[in-house]
């Protein structure tokens, strides 16, 4: 079989009564005797197939690129949202200085938002080699990311305890450690399963996701500073808007999605259920000291 590209048709020969070993035999081809015996020659036809040009993979693959790029611009457009009274456009709202380890936790977080961005991107534009040329750097700023903040977490809850809002800072500590382990799970998997396209970008995503809550509970916005779980619901609307893309492009919804999601609402739901505590104050009050 071979085929015509500039005709956009593909030709398949077919043999005439003998099988695929009789082919391959030149005297077969021409009727020339073998052992003895005539055989008829084999006759060819050519056949015209029009199929389509563009396939249904190929277009599956685009609308892909499509999903995951607007995936990306939203998910930057919530953390400047979010983080721009309060650091990225700083100067402007406020004239009190930020001190340096939560300029470091801020640039760290905004590199990994940058590069999710750019990976995807890179993705959509077909540069795979790129993409995973930057794969392991987002390996490593991913290790960075958890240090930076536990670090902050830890040096945050400590001014908390000096200006005498001990309760609520022992508390809250529950919620940088536990969206970290949530994140280093997600990207630890999604590390693993490089290999494989389909889960590989789905852990990234929900890692991603994961880290929105900080974002989103800063929107000038009264129902999430007045309710506890707002900004839950509104950061889980991505992992809604990702299964929903799952079962209308695929029919079904990824393994990823059913326990990443998972994983994600628990370390949501824990947090405050193992904030208050005793046993978690006083955990974390030998973790401040």
């Amino acid at each position: 079989m071979r085929d015509n590209g500039a005709a956009g048709a593909r030709y398949i020969v077919f043999e005439n009564a003998l099988d695929e070993a009789a082919l391959s035999c030149p005297r077969l081809r021409r009727g020339e005797p073998e052992g003895g015996r005539s055989v008829p020659a084999v006759s060819f036809h050519l056949v015209s197939v029009v199929t389509p040009t563009v396939s249904r993979h190929a277009a599956d693959r685009w609308i892909d690129r499509v999903f995951y790029t607007s995936m990306a611009i939203a998910v930057f457009a919530v953390v400047f949202v979010g983080f721009a009274p309060t650091y990225y456009l700083r100067l402007h709202f406020q004239t009190t200085p930020l001190p340096l380890y939560l300029h470091l936790h801020g640039l760290a977080f905004t590199a990994w938002i940058g590069l999710f961005a750019a990976q995807t991107m890179l993705v959509a534009a077909r540069r795979i080699d790129v993409h995973r040329r930057f794969g392991w750097a987002g390996a490593a700023l991913a290790v960075v990311m958890v240090v930076v903040a536990i670090t902050a977490a830890i040096l945050s809850g400590r001014r908390a305890v000096a200006a005498g809002h001990e309760d609520e800072a022992l508390t809250f500590l529950t919620t940088p450690f536990l969206a970290m382990v949530v994140f280093t799970i997600l990207v630890g998997g999604a590390i693993y399963y490089r290999r494989r396209t389909e889960t590989h970008k789905r852990l990234m995503l929900l890692a991603t996701i994961s880290l929105l809550d900080a974002a989103v509970a800063r929107w000038p916005i009264d129902f999430v500073a007045t309710s506890a779980w707002a900004l839950y619901v509104l950061t889980d609307l991505f992992i809604v808007a990702a299964v929903l893309y799952d079962l209308a492009s695929r029919r079904r919804v990824h393994p990823v999605y059913l326990w990443g999601s998972a994983l994600i609402l628990a370390g949501q739901s824990l947090r405050t259920v193992i904030g208050q505590t005793e046993m978690w104050h006083a955990i974390a009050r030998a973790i401040l000291r």
